[in-house]
């Protein structure tokens, strides 16, 4: 088993998720992104999973929705750390 092929937090694709309904690959470049996301995760806990259907098919609507309304905050926060980040070290 490798873990890295294996195992992944699930946060990690809610964050692309939105990133993606955000058409932020079009307002950032890759290197803002990717400092962006490690931002963002880092607010988040992490929630190891194996496979994607073991989330759609146990997680309950509510905790689903508690996630997404956690990667919102999250990635709203962070836009605006980095703005201040980036703003002040250039």
């Amino acid at each position: 088993m490798k873990i890295s092929d294996d195992i992944h937090n699930y946060y990690e694709k809610l964050v692309i998720h939105y990133f993606a309904l955000g058409k932020f690959n079009e307002k950032y470049d890759e290197d803002y992104l990717a400092d962006l996301t490690c931002v963002v995760l880092n607010q988040l806990p992490t929630r190891y999973i194996r496979h994607e259907v073991d989330m759609a098919f146990y997680l309950p609507a509510s905790e689903r929705f508690e996630m997404e309304e956690k990667v919102k905050k999250a990635i709203g926060k962070s836009v605006a750390f980095m703005k201040i980040h980036r703003a002040t070290s250039e």
